[in-house]
């Protein structure tokens, strides 16, 4: 079994990813701000407490409960934060709250989460079909689109440094799905993928992606957007 951690766990893909790990008998710590949806769930081997990306403080209660597990076998990326705003009309600061959660949450996460990986882990960080260079783009994402752009070359610099002792870095740009996100970019559009098809497909890619790629980036879609 697996020591697994998950940020963006209260709701879409994350909340469905901590079941489906939990179901199969791993261990997981799931990271959210809001810690309840996952408390409810009452899983004896799932451990969450809350955790704000943004906040340099709650990477103290991380570095706490690290100290209890001997590894990570695997690191998810998966919390967001959407802004869905014309760009004129983006604030500094709104723009900067992007890239706090987005990327420099992730790249602090698992600068926390790697000395406790060896060769066979495996980090995956959830990027969106926006931030593929060539891909269609719409209007409003200006922050949210790009931020997922530097995060996939992030996994392509951290699989190149730390190639010779691992581990695997890869990253998933997701096309849409049925989730609460989605909804606040698109309004009435309707996505082919539920939560928990995808995070099914997460799941497994998450355990044995690495045997087979590394500093990859994979287009997880069949819709536009």
């Amino acid at each position: 079994m697996a020591n697994i951690i998950i940020t963006g766990t209260s709701r879409g893909i994350g909340y469905e990813l901590v079941k489906l790990f939990a179901e199969e008998g791993h261990q997981v710590l799931a990271l959210s701000r809001n810690a309840q949806p996952v408390l409810d769930l009452k899983f004896s081997n799932v451990h969450t407490f809350s955790f704000d990306l943004g906040q340099p403080r709650d990477y103290e209660k991380l570095t706490n409960f690290l100290e209890t597990w001997d590894r990570v076998d695997v690191l998810i990326n998966n919390a967001g934060k959407l802004l869905n705003k014309p760009f004129l009309e983006t604030s500094q600061e709104e723009f900067e709250a992007v890239y706090k959660v987005n990327v420099f949450g992730v790249a602090g996460m698992t600068k926390m989460v790697l000395p406790k990986m060896g060769k066979e882990g495996h980090v995956v960080t959830i990027s969106s079909m926006g931030g593929v260079q060539g891909s269609m783009k719409f209007p409003g994402l200006a922050a949210y689109s790009s931020s997922k752009g530097a995060v996939i070359t992030l996994t392509e610099l951290w699989a190149e440094e730390f190639k010779e002792t691992g581990p695997s870095f890869n990253v998933l740009a997701l096309g849409a799905v049925q989730t609460e996100m989605l909804a606040e970019a698109f309004p009435g559009y309707q996505a082919p993928v539920t939560a928990l098809e995808m995070a099914t497909y997460v799941k497994d890619f998450a355990l044995t992606g690495q045997k087979l790629y590394n500093g990859k980036l994979l287009q997880v879609s069949n819709s536009t957007p």
